[in-house]
């Protein structure tokens, strides 16, 4: 298996570790914005979304990847946000 075949492999692998981690989280979503709609609470949460940015891009060592991984998380908050109110909407 030459160096191209490895890293494909890696990345299959990791790309189906994400999918079972992405329907997890969405889960979580999921409960989340059922509390949100008990209790009359907006979608947004800057505070909680800043709070999410720090406290996971400080987990990533390489300094070259932490702005792509912020980025990737703000991504995944506004797929969640849009998640949140498409459920709210029903």
């Amino acid at each position: 298996m030459n160096k191209l075949e490895q890293a494909r492999t890696i990345i299959n692998e990791v790309d189906h570790d994400m999918a079972e981690l992405w329907e997890k989280r969405m889960q979580a979503v999921k409960m989340v914005v059922e509390y949100k709609m008990e209790h009359q609470l907006p979608v947004f949460d800057g505070a909680r979304e800043k709070e999410v940015i720090e406290r996971n891009s400080a987990l990533i060592q390489d300094e070259q990847l932490k702005s792509y991984y912020v980025e990737m998380l703000q991504m995944m908050m506004e797929i969640s946000k849009k998640y949140q109110r498409e459920i709210m909407e029903r």
